[in-house]
């Protein structure tokens, strides 16, 4: 195995997971068989359920009691909450962010959105979507206001599964020009309009879900794990 020797196996089988389901090759609602994981990883089933007793913690998966553990499938409902919560936090924190802004903090922005721009060029639309979330992760951790940018974090990961269950424009992503608009804010240290551009940049993700939509068949188990 690949995994760290002072990181435990089970934080790595449950970085792995979280990797797939925020890359879209674990869809919402598909069921991880325990013995199928520990065949893939090579690890026993006793540190499979240990990472996924890990995911369940951050809501990335649903424990159901003599059923086993699935990918976590949001409601609407939690759906609009989330990308309201996302809509009170961010804006001032990516305001907190231009003020503080760095040279190396912008080159560290840049890159996510390169490499973002490189996986959609080579048809990584997940992984597209997860380096966009780390791009918004970035910007919480400038802001050095830890207690919300843990907050923020942990929203990104429900915003993971809730596009893979309701995006309906799923060519956009986050909007190259979005990124580029606030990083040239945060440049020019330009709280006030990175604040306005964040608000009108989530507001423009909550209105490409389809929160009508009928969740999409899971993926194989093996198929999602063996890429």
């Amino acid at each position: 195995m690949d995994h760290s020797p002072k990181e435990p196996a089970s934080d790595h089988i449950a970085n792995r997971l979280a990797l797939a389901v925020h890359e879209h090759r674990l869809a919402p609602g598909t069921k991880l068989n325990e013995d199928e994981v520990a065949d893939v990883y090579g690890v026993s089933r006793t540190v499979v359920r240990a990472a996924l007793q890990r995911l369940s913690h951050d809501g990335l998966v649903e424990l159901r009691r003599n059923r086993g553990a699935f990918v976590a499938q949001p409601s609407v409902r939690e759906a609009r909450e989330v990308f309201e919560a996302r809509a009170l936090l961010e804006p001032r924190t990516a305001r907190s962010a231009a003020e503080r802004m760095t040279g190396t903090d912008l080159a560290a922005l840049q890159r996510h959105i390169d490499e973002e721009h490189a996986a959609l060029a080579a048809g990584e639309g997940g992984r597209a979507l997860y380096l966009s979330g780390l791009f918004h992760i970035e910007i919480a951790r400038i802001a050095d206001q830890e207690t919300i940018a843990t907050f923020i974090g942990q929203l990104i990961a429900r915003s993971s599964l809730i596009i893979a269950l309701y995006w309906k424009r799923r060519t956009a992503m986050c909007e190259s020009h979005a990124h580029h608009a606030l990083l040239e804010a945060m440049a020019a240290h330009d709280g006030a309009k990175a604040e306005d551009l964040m608000r009108g940049h989530l507001l423009d993700l909550l209105t490409s879900l389809d929160l009508r939509n009928t969740p999409p068949a899971p993926r194989s188990l093996r198929e999602a794990l063996g890429t």
